[in-house]
């Protein structure tokens, strides 16, 4: 029997759920599957992936050949990277403990780059987010001066009209008394 890690589709319309599978290649994408090793959800950022390392890298020795998606998981959780120094043990290169080691090495510098990347995203969001305050800033101080400028108008304004009314008044009261005195 061939068999295939694969993909199996799940989750609702618009947002797809997949669980990785070991299925027989004949069997259809949502059909029977042999075992199930993990998951992965792609509408995460960055995409989760929930994985059986043992039973993965156990099925990947026994010959199971993954799909392309899932050839790239596997590389990026190190189950090819096991397999790869399981080899170089098998061979007599170096012994369990150096492949072991040396597994744990390339795990953590893949986790320094992820750590990098995450604060050079939050970063990203600060220096944002500082620039988008300083914007608001200069747009609310130029609100602030324009309502300034038009209060600074109105009074202008209000203080002649005052004055035009005063002098308006003046001469209408000399005039009502103009005639009262002949």
């Amino acid at each position: 029997m061939a068999t295939k890690i694969r993909l199996q589709r799940g989750g609702r319309k618009g947002y797809a759920f997949y669980g990785i599978v070991i299925a027989d290649v004949r069997a259809p994408r949502d059909g029977k599957f042999t075992e199930k090793i993990g998951t992965f959800n792609p509408n995460t950022n960055p995409a989760t992936v929930d994985l059986n390392f043992e039973r993965a890298l156990y099925w990947v020795e026994s010959g199971a050949q993954p799909t392309d998606t899932v050839r790239n998981i596997l590389k990026s959780e190190g189950v090819y990277m096991m397999k790869h120094l399981r080899g170089g043990v098998k061979k007599g290169a170096f012994d369990e403990a150096a492949a072991q080691k040396k597994f744990d090495a390339w795990k953590e510098n893949k986790l320094k780059g992820f750590e990098a990347i995450s604060e050079k995203d939050a970063k990203a969001k600060q220096d944002a987010l500082a620039a988008a305050l300083e914007a608001e800033k200069k747009v609310n101080e130029a609100i602030a001066k324009k309502v300034a400028d038009k209060k600074a108008a109105n009074a202008t304004a209000e203080a002649e009209a005052t004055a035009t009314e005063e002098t308006t008044e003046a001469p209408a009261e000399e005039a009502t008394e103009a005639p009262a005195e002949a």
